[in-house]
């Protein structure tokens, strides 16, 4: 596999999940009743598209081209968040706790890419921002949770 091919393949894992994590908080966004979870909700999904364009346009640099669609762990995870919030009395706090679940885990994936020494500088720039605005919104998501 060429470099071109196995940074682009890194970058495209991160794209899919970008994809899921914009689906799940514009399900997310429809789940709350709290109009201020619901605008944080859609910001993030406005977020996650934008970092997904970054990625394409990133991956389109490298040569190669950006996957379509999301992954099957995060049709399982938006499945989960749906059934979860069905079942609790307090959707708002069901539907947080599994952001937060999903942000954290987002911030390992970038962690473990941004580890990769083979990563150029400038991509790294790219994913150290994300994964920045990503913890970021995970503090945020926490002193939702503890609020609500």
């Amino acid at each position: 596999m060429s470099y071109s091919e196995e940074v682009s393949n890194k970058l495209n894992e991160l794209l899919e999940k970008n994809y899921d994590a914009e689906k799940g908080y514009k399900l997310a966004a429809q789940k709350v009743k709290n109009e201020r979870l619901k605008a944080f909700f859609t910001e993030r999904a406005q977020e996650r598209y934008d970092f997904g364009h970054e990625l394409k346009s990133e991956i389109r640099n490298f040569g190669e081209n950006p996957d379509k669609g999301s992954s099957l762990a995060g049709d399982a995870h938006r499945s989960w968040m749906n059934l979860k919030a069905s079942l609790s009395n307090d959707k708002d706090e069901a539907v947080l706790e599994e952001t937060v679940r999903g942000e954290k885990a987002a911030v390992e994936e970038y962690e473990d890419i941004l580890k990769d020494s083979n990563i150029p500088a400038s991509t790294g720039n790219i994913l150290m921002k994300q994964k920045n605005a990503i913890v970021a919104s995970l503090n945020e998501v926490k002193t939702l949770e503890r609020q609500a």
